[in-house]
């Protein structure tokens, strides 16, 4: 079987399973492990999959920037954002991650609520400047321009300083093996700190997210509330998620 064959096949293998096993194709195919390997190799490198033990997963399509990231899923992320507005309550100190789907979150506060907001995220503030009742606490720290966040050393101890009642948090990946994965290692431990400091965490995992994997864990599965996805999110992944004891919330279907 030809290289390019076999890549395809295995991109194909994703795309059908949700994940492949590197000793499997290569008994099936007749070939070494090591050939199989070195397939995986490429494909990661060229953002097609994402390289796990054993094997591959599907790589996330939401690791572009910020921009590019904007004009991906309006819609889905438009319904994570409502679930996550709703569980919003008058008078908690909320935590809002960076990201796209996070700033979502923002725009769809209630105008009249009144709570406090804590992000290491600009475009997350500058969306709450219109809500009177709305007290907005910025870290700061290094600009990661990728996602538009503060980062580094002096965001992880100003975070350390602070308390949520409910954290909305944002990942590239959500997978029932790797748990949630980013793809950035100083975001991830940034997250991490923010999920540390949070009575309650919650997932904004729209649906291109579900099912697939990005090189650094920010947490595992269990470490969170839930995961709010979108009623277009892959069901074989969501019921995936769901045998393994995550509490995926949908919006309802409509009548």
């Amino acid at each position: 079987m030809l290289t390019a064959h076999r890549k395809q096949v295995i991109l194909d293998v994703l795309r059908s399973d949700g994940r492949v096993v590197a000793k499997d194709l290569a008994a099936q195919w007749g070939v070494s492990e090591d050939t199989v390997r070195r397939d995986l190799r490429d494909l990661a490198a060229d953002g097609l999959l994402q390289r796990v033990h054993g094997g591959a997963l599907p790589a996330s399509p939401a690791v572009a920037d910020f921009a590019a990231r904007s004009a991906i899923g309006g819609a889905a992320k438009a319904e994570v954002a409502d679930l996550a507005a709703g569980l919003v309550r008058a008078g908690q100190t909320i935590a809002i991650d960076g990201g796209t789907t996070a700033q979502a979150v923002a725009a769809r506060l209630p105008a009249d609520l009144r709570a406090t907001v804590l992000t290491h995220s600009p475009t997350v503030a500058v969306e709450l400047a219109s809500h009177p009742g709305v007290e907005v606490v910025i870290v700061g720290g290094r600009l990661f321009k990728h996602s538009v966040v503060a980062a580094g050393a002096a965001a992880h101890e100003a975070i350390g300083r602070l308390s949520a009642d409910v954290f909305f948090l944002g990942v590239t990946g959500v997978h029932p093996v790797t748990g949630l994965t980013t793809g950035d290692v100083d975001e991830a431990a940034i997250k991490r700190a923010w999920v540390g400091r949070s009575a309650e965490t919650y997932v904004l995992g729209s649906g291109e997210k579900i099912g697939t994997a990005s090189p650094f864990e920010v947490v595992p599965l269990a470490a969170v509330t839930a995961v709010l996805t979108d009623s277009g999110a892959p069901a074989t992944e969501v019921a995936a998620l769901r045998k393994a004891g995550v509490d995926v919330r949908q919006p309802a279907p409509a009548r």
